[in-house]
């Protein structure tokens, strides 16, 4: 059979071990198997994540019976579009077939592999290895002008006159000119273009959903508005978050995070340190949303207006900063919803409403929605719908999600490809401290990036393992890991007893870690203070209004800023992918490389994961990596401060004290 109908290389009866093959069967399978196929998650039921501008790299295990050459190509579209953009695949051996696209557009792509046996590509193979060893070719140069033959006849106009100018051109030459026009690649061309692709095979589509760059690189600063101001008895508002803008960007971040900004409610309003009674004035948390003033789609009065929220947004703009929002879908007791869809709601036997709890962690203050009572389908998923877009109307193109981990996933499947599917510009961020498979499922169901368990990993072995295991598939194609260092929830132990080389440790370990890290405001002044016992925060800013005073001694601003400076100035770090760990021999210093494929930006890291002591190691250049020798001389800069030297061999040695640095980053380069 070499039909020119191209076969689907899907499975088939027989693929399972109960199941026989018939005759019928075995007659209209593929031929040629592809398999294998990356970027793909779970076999194409999920789109892997890709960036507008940045290569996608495909592979597939491509073969066949026999020795023939085969001919296999990529093609790439737009999901909306119908035009197929194609670009032949190689092989660097092993069966394993490579090539790569830079897509230009946002949002949903699609792409497929097609393989087919290429008689002429064989037959060249063939003549020249023949024709190398020395072997009589009489009947090799007779067989070519005959393939020449059959490329004509299925050919037209331009083609079929070159070709038949090809052919007509052989008779009368020296073997080894006929061999050297047989063998040119304009032939190749030629009957590429004239071949009937036998036994043509197609893989299946496979999704690709590609973001913006600032879903894979970017700097976010979480603050509340409210504790913009000087006086804790005065709410801050939108205009006095502009004094702010000018700091937060020369620290060198490109994404302000706002918690919710909705009216919060009255009834079981909580009070300072999550007390079950507030006092007069305790403004209450913002994630107990909604009031007589509004919900989800209003701003509390005291924030300012619509205009207010507005300017803030154009003037962030201004300052290279986005302004990121809190999308928390839980509400307040005295939300309009529960007026008006109380069967939005969960109630209780004896009329009361089921309160959220997460034991033995009690939330009073706040209500769930629940997205399949008969009334909320559809209608709630509407109403949540229509909320995203109405604040991506107002300019936010950016979402962190509040527990997703606790909605249904086929809401947020459906929620995330619907928004985007008209705005594909806009990242959703999962704040989901979960189990790995909700954490992936997540990111296969639309989320742009991840809250992660960074938080948590803090010795050498715990920290390597897990950027190790976010570089591999299925991780590597799904998930993109937002290294928050701390959050208004979380205060990690470390920080509350490592001191201002902690948090230098930890800032470290996020902005070099990761293309996306976050800190909570207050983290440039090393606050720590904790609840005893726990991962909380004294005073939480939850529950209060908390004015800082951003110059005091102590604080961590300028290496903020000159972190973030060297992520943006160098690429290899503008991604958690292309990580490998070096050797060093010291448990307490972290040592590994970040660097572009291409090894034209080649970073060092060394991390001191000891706040308190100096630590020592012998550590090694990864020359290998440079295609140097194990004595060869390297260029090495130190990016905090600007040094400069030469490295003379493998083996180096450091010292690192936390009361000066507690960390070093290095950009390495071959000796000129």
């Amino acid at each position: 059979m070499s039909g020119n109908e191209p076969f689907e290389s899907v499975p088939m009866a027989g693929d399972h071990p109960d199941q026989a093959i018939s005759l019928s069967q075995a007659l209209l399978a593929p031929r040629i198997v592809i398999e294998d196929a990356s970027p793909v998650l779970d076999g194409g039921t999920f789109a892997a994540k890709a960036v507008r501008g940045h290569k996608v790299e495909v592979g597939a295990k491509v073969y066949t019976d026999g020795h023939d050459r085969l001919a296999v190509t990529l093609h790439w579209r737009q999901a909306h579009s119908r035009r197929w953009h194609c670009v032949a695949m190689h092989s660097p051996g092993n069966d394993l077939w490579l090539a790569d696209f830079t897509p230009a557009e946002l949002g949903l792509h699609l792409f497929s592999i097609e393989a087919w046996i290429d008689p002429w590509a064989t037959y060249c193979h063939d003549l020249e290895k023949k024709y190398a060893a020395g072997v009589e070719v009489k009947l090799e140069l007779e067989e070519g002008r005959l393939l020449l033959g059959k490329g004509i006849e299925r050919s037209d106009g331009l083609l079929r006159e070159q070709l038949a100018q090809l052919q007509q051109r052989l008779p009368g030459l020296p073997v080894d000119e006929q061999v050297k026009l047989l063998l040119h690649p304009d032939a190749a061309r030629l009957m590429g273009e004239a071949e009937h692709r036998s036994y043509l095979t197609r893989s299946r589509e496979f999704p690709l959903d590609v973001d913006r760059e600032a879903a894979q690189f970017a700097s976010w600063y979480e603050l509340f508005p409210r504790s913009v101001t000087d006086d804790p008895e005065r709410h801050g508002t939108f205009d006095d978050v502009h004094q702010r803008l000018p700091m937060i960007r020369d620290m060198g971040f490109d994404v302000l995070y706002f918690p919710p900004i909705h009216p919060i409610g009255m009834k079981h309003r909580k009070g300072r340190n999550n007390a079950l009674q507030a006092d007069p004035g305790d403004p209450g948390s913002p994630y107990a949303i909604g009031s007589p003033e509004g919900g989800h789609d209003a701003i509390h009065p005291q924030l300012g207006s619509r205009e207010d929220f507005r300017r803030l947004v154009a003037a962030a703009a201004e300052h290279g900063l986005e302004i990121a929002l809190d999308f928390a879908i839980q509400c307040s007791q005295d939300h309009p919803w529960l007026q008006e869809h109380p069967g939005w709601f969960s109630w209780r036997p004896d009329g009361t409403i089921r309160y959220a709890e997460n034991p033995p962690k009690k939330y009073q203050d706040i209500v769930n929605v629940d997205f399949y009572a008969p009334e909320a389908v559809p209608s709630l998923w509407l109403a949540l719908r229509d909320v995203v877009v109405g604040w991506v109307e107002e300019g936010v193109k950016t979402f962190r999600v509040d527990n997703p981990h606790t909605k249904p996933l086929p809401f947020w499947q459906w929620l995330i490809a619907n928004v985007r599917s008209q705005h594909p510009e806009v990242i959703f961020l999962a704040e989901a401290f979960t189990r790995p498979a909700m954490m992936a499922r997540l990111g296969k169901v639309g989320y742009a990036q991840s809250y992660t368990y960074f938080t948590w990993r803090n010795t050498k072995q715990e920290l390597r393992e897990y950027f190790e295991e976010l570089n591999q598939p299925p991780w590597s194609q799904c998930y993109r890991p937002n290294f928050f260092v701390n959050t208004p929830d979380i205060n990690p132990f470390f920080l509350q007893t490592s001191g201002r080389a902690g948090f230098l440790i930890r800032a470290a370990l996020a902005t070099m870690g990761s293309g996306l890290w976050g800190m909570y405001s207050g983290f440039e002044l090393c606050e720590g203070t904790p609840l005893p016992g726990k991962e909380e925060y004294l005073d939480s800013e939850k529950y209060e209004i908390r004015p800082r005073d951003f110059t005091q001694p102590g604080n961590i601003v300028a290496e903020i800023a000159q972190l973030n400076r060297i992520r943006r100035q160098n690429r290899a770090l503008q991604t958690h992918l292309g990580v490998v760990f070096l050797n060093c021999w010291n448990d307490n210093i972290l040592y590994f490389a970040k660097r572009t494929p291409e090894r034209d930006n080649f970073i060092l890291v060394a991390i001191s994961l000891d706040p308190h002591n100096a630590q020592e190691a012998s550590f090694e250049l990864p020359l290998w990596e440079l295609g140097l020798d194990d004595s060869a001389d390297t260029q090495g800069e130190d990016l905090m401060n600007g040094q400069r030297w030469t490295w003379h061999g493998k083996t180096q040695w450091m010292r690192i004290e936390p009361w000066h640095q507690p960390f070093g980053i290095w950009r390495i380069e071959k000796s000129r």
